[in-house]
């Protein structure tokens, strides 16, 4: 009863610092007549409209498609987040004296979300909010208030970033942790042709998505999130597998040094029969039980309903990026196939929907050389697939699931089936 009338109290603190554009009237569900029943977002409008972090307009409606601006993505912020910051900050932008926002701003300031050092030219209040922001402002409130989120940012600075622009351009490395916080908690997503969208804008309703997200968001533990565990992985070894499967790593024999993939990461080898040199980049496991369904963020990538394979239930598929560089012309698919097995692990090519949609480099299933991705003495990086048995015995291990990697990228091998 006593949190009851705590939330009660505390709402009613939000309605009455309410200072946004539109009806002043007291927060209540209401009914906006340019918010059907059938509108996507108007459990989400109404929840938020009934807390007092948004009002209506005068004239009845909400418009929800309305973009939102800097100035009121930041004083919804300072509303949804929990908690009284340490030290209120004021003054911080001098573009904002006088402005409506000016105490939201500050106060958002105050919680972590953004800094003033983001904006020397000026907060300039009225300008669009990109996606870019919006998820920088959403990471940097989290990892204020919990250090395991400031960690999560650490973990995947150079992490693989599940979206097109990764590897189509578009997206800075200095937004890849930013990104990957707000995809790997769901606060926000990607667009059905596999882009986050960095510059675009945000409107009123995905805004009133996002901070019913964040309100749940706010309140739970980092590593609760599958999809930023898996980025987190990635980010540090090169790999997701532990975050994915049962699978653990065995130790190197006779001392306590686990052998895990970072040791063989980026590492360089002669391929058999001299035949050009190999890296090793990343290796990506895929929890999928069909084409459709797809358990991870990561799977999205790599597998659709044109993936040029069966999945199998008894295998997790796969998919290894690499760096060839041939020192000759004979790398033809047998050859390739021979000289990669025998200090890597077999590979196969692949094809999917999803190739060309994440601007992804694959193994072609065309004759390598015949199509020219081969060429001497020239480094080509692509991904290969390859499988992993579900139920493999491995050896001791807690599990009985070990893979075992030698600090020599030659004893690297996965349990495979084709």
């Amino acid at each position: 009863m006593k949190k009851v009338t705590q939330l009660i109290l505390s709402g009613a603190l939000v309605i009455g610092i309410f200072p946004f554009t539109g009806n002043t009237s007291q927060a209540a569900v209401v009914s906006f007549k340019d918010v059907p029943t059938s509108h996507w977002a108007k459990a989400s409008i109404d929840a938020a409209v009934e807390k007092g972090y948004f009002k209506g307009y005068s004239d009845g409606t909400f418009k929800p498609g309305a973009t939102v601006t800097r100035a009121e993505f930041a004083a919804l912020l300072a509303r949804v987040a929990k908690g009284t910051p340490e030290t209120e900050r004021a003054n911080v932008f001098k573009d904002l004296t006088g402005h409506w926002s000016e105490v939201e701003v500050n106060r958002a300031v105050s919680f972590g979300f953004l800094k003033s050092s983001d904006y020397p030219n000026g907060f300039k209040p009225g300008t669009a909010l990109t996606r870019e922001e919006m998820a920088k402002w959403l990471s940097s409130g989290l990892a204020a208030q919990d250090e395991d989120y400031k960690q999560a940012l650490k973990d995947t600075e150079n992490t693989l970033v599940p979206v097109a622009e990764y590897y189509k351009s578009g997206l800075k490395k200095a937004a890849y942790p930013y990104v990957s916080v707000v995809l790997g908690t769901g606060l926000m997503g990607g667009y059905p042709d596999g882009t986050f969208g960095p510059g675009k804008t945000t409107t009123r309703a995905e805004a009133a998505v996002i901070l019913s997200r964040y309100e749940q968001v706010q309140e739970s533990k980092a590593t609760s999130y599958r999809d930023l565990n898996e980025m987190r992985e990635v980010g540090l070894t090169g790999t997701n597998l532990t975050s994915t499967t049962p699978y653990v790593y065995g130790l190197k024999a006779g001392t306590n040094i686990v052998n895990s993939f970072d040791k063989v990461k980026e590492k360089t080898v002669q391929l058999r029969n001299n035949l050009g040199v190999a890296t090793l980049h990343q290796m990506i496991v895929v929890d999928a039980l069909s084409k459709t369904d797809i358990n991870n963020l990561y799977g999205k990538m790599f597998i659709d309903k044109d993936y040029s394979y069966p999945v199998l239930n008894d295998y997790y598929t796969v998919f290894i990026e690499l760096s060839v560089t041939p020192s000759g012309d004979n790398l033809k698919n047998l050859t390739f196939s021979q000289a990669i097995a025998d200090k890597l692990t077999p590979g196969n090519n692949f094809s999917s929907g999803t190739v060309g949609k994440y601007g992804i480099i694959n193994l072609p299933e065309r004759d390598f050389i015949t199509s020219g991705f081969f060429k001497k003495g020239v480094t080509r990086k692509f991904w290969m697939m390859t499988m992993l048995n579900r139920k493999h015995g491995g050896p001791a291990g807690s599990n009985g699931k070990t893979i075992v990697i030698g600090e020599d990228i030659a004893s690297f091998h996965l349990p495979i089936k084709f």
